[in-house]
């Protein structure tokens, strides 16, 4: 899933302090996951926007709304343009992405991030996310015991580490990452496919990931 976190919230009333009425805008899925846009939290950070506009004698009004996804169009029905439509401006409680289709939703309206985009991550236990994949667009997992070197190892290292860990931990930040070289060898021993990672793995063709351009798929077979 896409992991995110909010902004702080001065960042976040900078933004409605600038109109009448908001709507804040929630998103039901990822971001809800990780408990950073979800309905839930939509309501926390309008109680929170409605006081401090009392205190700091701020005339906002904001209103609030959660759809499912706000990357995928069939779910901003009616009541979300109609709540839309009467704000001046949507700060988005949606990932990087539903920001932006927000605002080709929205073209006449101003949008606004309320989260910080993160990375493809995994639930590793309550309230801790770890990232797990980089979407470098050529997936390699299955050379690597379905641990992911592009995205775990500090260097996206796919020929082996590089000697700078110790028991098991990356010398990028000792305390806070695990060697990914380390996992990979436990589980391929685990395995008993050691042998498998003397094969040299080619360079790779990063045009698959962000040094392409923006990424687009296409499948013919289920377009309307």
């Amino acid at each position: 899933m896409i992991v995110a976190e909010q902004k702080p919230f001065e960042d976040i009333y900078s933004y409605a302090k600038r109109h009448r009425r908001v709507l804040l805008l929630g998103c039901g899925t990822c971001v809800t996951v990780c408990m950073a846009g979800g309905e839930k939290e939509v309501g926390i950070l309008a109680s929170l926007v409605r006081l401090a506009a009392r205190e700091r004698n701020d005339d906002i009004t904001v209103d609030e709304h959660t759809i499912t996804r706000q990357c995928d169009a069939e779910f901003f029905d009616e009541t979300t343009a109609r709540k839309a439509a009467d704000a001046e401006a949507v700060i988005s409680m949606g990932c990087g992405v539903g920001v932006q289709f927000c605002a080709q939703r929205f073209p006449d309206k101003i949008v606004y991030p309320a989260l910080n985009t993160k990375f493809y991550g995994a639930t590793i236990e309550q309230g801790v996310w770890a990232e797990r994949c980089a979407g470098c667009g050529e997936c390699v997992l299955a050379d690597f015991g379905g641990i992911c070197p592009v995205a775990r190892c500090s260097k996206s290292l796919l020929n082996g580490p590089c000697g700078g860990s110790q028991d098991g931990r990356c010398e990028v930040d000792p305390e806070r990452v695990e060697c990914a070289w380390q996992l990979i060898y436990e589980r391929m021993e685990a395995m008993g496919r050691l042998e498998e990672l003397e094969k040299i793995q080619p360079f790779k063709d990063w045009s698959q990931h962000r040094d392409g351009g923006p990424r687009t798929i296409t499948r013919e077979e289920v377009r309307l």
